[in-house]
């Protein structure tokens, strides 16, 4: 059980915070994970979900490889919620079974194709080391360009918020819904 309130529906908001729950349901289609707890704090839920719109829906990362760092994050947080929510996404946007297993398992960046070791390379060791190594960052940024790479480094940041929100509420996937990582004790 969260640990956090859990806001699922507009009649849970304030009437002068409604629009904040419009707004998340409206980007997003429904108010679910880091956005149920986030909005304990309507203002702090709608600006973060502003620049999760980008984040998620708009960026320059190609959708394989922008699945493939939000997993990169979730697994360096153990954050089942995450994982678990975009598992699917990133095979839907055409991830192999190979590669997530290799996020999943730890084994990452063998079994990686060129771009996928970069990008998990670049996510790991930021969130790691706190920093990317002069030759990874490089590479990057010859490979991805100016904008991807502030646009890889934002995704990290977003999503390792996210991680911390789920993690520290202690929000899990719903109730029947396999979990896709292995658990972390809360």
């Amino acid at each position: 059980m969260a640990r956090l309130p859990q806001i699922t529906t507009r009649e849970e908001v304030s009437p002068e915070d409604q629009e904040h729950y419009d707004y998340i349901a409206g980007s997003r289609g429904r108010v679910v994970g880091p956005f149920t707890v986030l909005l304990n704090s309507p203002d702090v839920a709608q600006r973060i979900a502003h620049v999760g719109t980008y984040i998620r829906f708009e960026n320059t990362i190609e959708g394989p490889l922008r699945e493939l760092a939000i997993l990169t994050v979730a697994r360096e947080w153990n954050c089942q919620f995450e994982w678990t929510a975009h598992q699917p996404i990133g095979e839907g946007e055409g991830l192999s079974a190979e590669t997530i297993a290799a996020v999943r398992d730890r084994t990452a960046p063998d079994g990686l194709s060129g771009d996928e070791a970069l990008v998990f390379r670049y996510v790991s060791s930021l969130l790691e080391k706190g920093r990317v190594p002069d030759d990874v960052f490089q590479q990057a940024l010859e490979r991805f360009g100016t904008r991807t790479v502030t646009d890889l480094t934002a995704t990290t940041g977003y999503y390792s918020m996210l991680a911390c929100v789920l993690n520290a509420a202690a929000v899990i996937p719903a109730e029947g819904t396999p979990h896709l990582l292995p658990d972390a004790e809360y």
